[in-house]
């Protein structure tokens, strides 16, 4: 009896898709968004996805101590670019990467290259070497003791120190110029004109 070729879902994807082109940018954004998974709180290694293969890939040992407070990714089919800029300011661009999200959970989640649903809060401001790079807090959308924050001043303050200071510190190197500016965090409301400035950022470049 000949073997019967092997037959699949339509649904099924032969090739993995791409985690920034390839997966959506949410159920109802700029609201709730998905975020795909790069770093977990138990990190001392920066990994960051390869921008050709989509496969992880290991940035940087982290030289100092301190370690990502929140899950951190970013969001599908979003790029930093000119409009996210013109938010900070006139003459700044972004950074040319997806738009970066830190997600808060209440139980520990110590897996990265997973994707959630994540419902956005705020936001920090942030420079790296001249560029935009802006970071979205949000909570993970089912979030058993989380789901009821709706606005960044929600979160117990420590978070937004702790996070602060993490991406002010992550690329510090003693005795060398700092390389990153961190400002105050801002509200769910900036962060829903950011997110939407990254959503046509990304179709500008690389199409809806």
């Amino acid at each position: 009896m000949e073997p019967q070729p092997v037959s699949f879902p339509s649904s099924f994807y032969r090739w993995r898709p791409h985690p920034w082109h390839g997966l959506e940018v949410g159920d109802d954004p700029p609201r709730l968004v998905q975020a795909y998974i790069e770093l977990t709180p138990f990190d001392v290694i920066k990994y960051e996805v390869d921008k050709t293969t989509g496969y992880l890939r290991v940035d940087r040992p982290q030289r100092g101590s301190a370690m990502p407070p929140t899950l951190y990714g970013f969001v599908p089919r979003t790029l930093c670019g000119d409009r996210v800029g013109a938010i900070f300011g006139k003459g700044y661009r972004g950074d040319g990467d997806p738009l970066d999200i830190c997600v808060v959970s209440e139980r520990p989640i110590n897996r990265t290259e997973v994707i959630l649903s994540a419902r956005v809060i705020g936001g920090l401001q942030m420079l790296d070497e001249g560029r935009v790079d802006d970071k979205i807090i949000a909570i993970l959308a089912n979030d058993n003791v989380w789901q009821a924050s709706t606005d960044i001043n929600d979160l117990p303050a420590i978070i937004i120190e702790r996070l602060r200071h993490y991406f002010s510190t992550y690329k510090m190197i003693p005795g060398e110029s700092q390389l990153t500016e961190v400002s105050p965090a801002y509200d769910a409301e900036q962060a829903f004109r950011v997110i939407e400035a990254a959503m046509a950022d990304y179709a500008d470049e690389y199409g809806a």
